[in-house]
């Protein structure tokens, strides 16, 4: 079915009210001249945890410990390394995220139009195009020029984000778990004693 990939991903947005489970992700640039393959800017694995509306957690344990805490009124942004605590007002930059288009509240067709992609790698694809045109002008707001979703079973399994700078951060989601318990203490988090706390507004 041509819009399999927009079927699953209504009723995922409908009815997974939470879920957990693990992520690696890899940011790739098109080749250059002289150039064979497309090369490998970044690689990151780690886990992840959502609870709607706007609750999520997206922990990157390797090659670095970070993690991104939404609690549904602020950003937090957590540097191991750094040891820094940043706190932002969960506002227009956590809405366009893609963390927030698949695990937010986000009304996916006032700020997409969705497009069928077809089958690819064993998963049904949909392509998210923001609108100009809506209550908020999405483009202004979202940085990728190109947002790609896979679908397998219901769950999203693959991202694809283009930006505008032709960097392609690639998503792969596996061993999901939806509608479980998850306890309050899950989007909360006290950094150590001695940590930079930033707050930006």
């Amino acid at each position: 079915m041509a819009d399999e990939g927009i079927t699953q991903f209504r009723e995922f947005i409908a009815n997974v009210k939470n879920a957990e489970g693990e992520f690696s992700q890899q940011q790739i640039r098109p080749p250059r001249s002289g150039e064979a393959q497309p090369k490998v800017l970044k690689k990151s694995q780690g886990r992840f945890v959502f609870e709607r509306p706007g609750k999520f957690v997206w922990q990157t344990i390797k090659p670095f410990e970070q993690k991104v805490i939404a609690d549904g009124q602020r950003l937090l942004l957590w540097d191991k390394d750094l040891n820094q605590l940043t706190i932002r007002p969960a506002g227009k930059s956590l809405s366009a995220s893609p963390a927030a288009i698949l695990f937010g509240q986000v009304a996916i067709d006032e700020r997409f139009e969705l497009i069928p992609g077809g089958e690819k790698g064993g998963m049904y694809w949909l392509e998210l195009k923001p609108r100009a045109d809506g209550a908020e002008r999405t483009t202004a707001d979202i940085p990728y020029s190109r947002i790609g979703v896979g679908m397998v079973n219901g769950l999203p399994a693959g991202l694809e984000l283009h930006d505008n700078f032709g960097t392609i951060t690639l998503i792969n989601l596996s061993k999901i778990r939806i509608n479980g318990n998850l306890g309050a203490e899950v989007f909360k988090f006290n950094p150590p004693p001695g940590a930079d706390v930033l707050n930006v507004q």
